[in-house]
């Protein structure tokens, strides 16, 4: 049995166990409904469920990588309207001045740190937020205020942003985490393969996602349906 319709698929088109498959695409599901909320993130969902009654123009929400961030920004873009900035275009200061009112997302708003055309220009985006009575919601490792920022007005622009922080997972979340990765790829786990997970790896969002990846590979090269043998090597050779 093998683990996956792209699987399934293969297997038809006489692709033997063994060969290495196609790395065929996935759509994980950004749908409001299929956030995952758990004491770690239910701050930053109850910022979400406060719209529009913020009590600025700006937020951040911030956590570790993979901690769901973007998705979360996604419900509220969503919500409210908001759409997303490509960070690149930010050193171009006209195309700021066109688009400072509305609602707006800079997804890892962190990496524009350290460039100083980057950095003036969010200052600038800023100023315009707050006059044209706007909203933005930056995204981020850790709290703006810990950002290696440059420009001084803008480190203490940024130090005044309410912030919603996203921690690390409990086993429960953990356990409804992988069920959810493990769909996005159209996979059935058994409870026992994610009890088996759960208490082996590490506690990250990051680490979940960047194993269901490898035991999705492992399972397709193989043929195989996702079991607790098949984990056990991949959490092997990984480490």
């Amino acid at each position: 049995m093998t683990a996956t319709k792209e699987g399934r698929d293969a297997a038809e088109c006489g692709i033997k166990a063994g060969q290495i498959p196609l790395p065929l695409p996935h759509r994980p599901s950004l749908g409001g409904e299929d956030f995952l909320v758990a004491p770690c993130n239910a701050d930053a969902v109850r910022w979400i469920d406060l719209w529009p009654d913020w009590p600025g123009p700006t937020l951040a929400v911030v956590g570790p990588a993979g901690s769901g961030k973007t998705h979360l920004a996604s419900v509220w873009a969503a919500t409210s309207g908001a759409r997303f900035i490509d960070p690149g275009e930010l050193a171009r200061p006209q195309w700021v001045l066109e688009t400072g009112d509305g609602a707006l997302i800079i997804d890892d708003a962190h990496l524009l740190m350290g460039d100083g055309a980057c950095e003036q220009a969010l200052f600038h985006l800023l100023n315009q937020v707050h006059g044209s009575k706007g909203r933005l919601m930056l995204t981020g490792d850790v709290p703006p205020a810990r950002w290696p920022v440059s420009l001084g007005d803008l480190r203490s622009r940024l130090g005044a942003i309410p912030v919603a922080e996203i921690g690390l997972p409990d086993d429960g979340l953990m356990a409804a985490l992988l069920v959810k990765l493990f769909a996005d790829r159209q996979i059935h786990v058994a409870a026992d393969v994610i009890r088996y997970l759960v208490a082996r790896m590490e506690r990250s969002f990051e680490a979940a996602s960047l194993v269901v990846a490898a035991i999705d590979r492992r399972a397709l090269a193989a043929g195989r349906a996702v079991t607790i043998p098949l984990v056990r090597d991949v959490l092997a050779e990984s480490g």
